[in-house]
This record gives C-alpha cells, sequence and structure tokens, in this order.
C-alpha cells in the first residue's frame, strides 16, 4: 500500500540520490580528462560508496509513515544509519582491497558526494 504521507520525503530522498549521481559523473569526467582513466574509475569508485548506503537508508526510513506507525519510523531510521554506516566501511574495505585506486580523485569525488545532498535543497527551490 502506497503512503501519500511520506511521498515528499520519498521524492526529496530520490533528488537528492539524482544530485549525488550527478556531481559522481562530472567530478569523474573532470578527472578523466586532468589525470585518466584510472583517476576518473577512482572517482566513480569514491560516489559509489557514498551513493549505494544513501540508497539503501532511503528505503529503510520510508517504508513507514503515518501516526499510526510512528514507533516504526523511528526503529527503521535508527536500523536505516546503523546499516548505512556498516555499508559504508564495508564498500571503503572492498574498495581498497581490490580496486587500484587513485586515493586523491577517489576522497575528493567521495567528499563532493557528501555535500550534493545539500545542494539538492538550493536546486529544488528553482
Amino acid at each position: 500500500m502506497v503512503n501519500s504521507l511520506n511521498k515528499p520525503g520519498k521524492r526529496y530522498a530520490s533528488l537528492q540520490v539524482l544530485m549525488q549521481i550527478i556531481v559522481t559523473l562530472i567530478s569523474a569526467i573532470i578527472v578523466y580528462f586532468n589525470w585518466g582513466q584510472l583517476a576518473a574509475q577512482s572517482a566513480l569508485a569514491g560516489g559509489a560508496v557514498s551513493i549505494i548506503p544513501n540508497i539503501v537508508f532511503a528505503l529503510k526510513v520510508f517504508k513507514y509513515a503515518g501516526a499510526n506507525a510512528a514507533e516504526q519510523v523511528v526503529n527503521s531510521f535508527n536500523k536505516g544509519v546503523k546499516l548505512k554506516m556498516v555499508l559504508t566501511a564495508i564498500l571503503f574495505v572492498l574498495c581498497f582491497k581490490f580496486l587500484d585506486l587513485t586515493p586523491l580523485s577517489f576522497f575528493i569525488t567521495y567528499s563532493l558526494t557528501m555535500v550534493a545532498p545539500w545542494l539538492t535543497a538550493v536546486v529544488n527551490k528553482f
């Protein structure tokens, strides 16, 4: 059953993820033309480490809505935050263990994608 109470939140979360994807792609393109393919792949990996946990978090958080589900909303938020943190740590480990990375482009793109959701509020006004 679709709950209309959480539609605005889902829409905003979707816009935040879209903003992160756009920032990641722009960063990877800029990095590619300045430092090459390995650095661009590292930038994409850095973006993915930020984007994937945020998608999982949003799916978890917006599972419930409404006054009748208040306790479920709080519980899903708390579980979502914990899951996001664990998933982020796992993705960092996997990236640095199995990928050949350029740390600078990886961390710059990761940092930019962490700031990107803040830009959603500005973009959403227009």
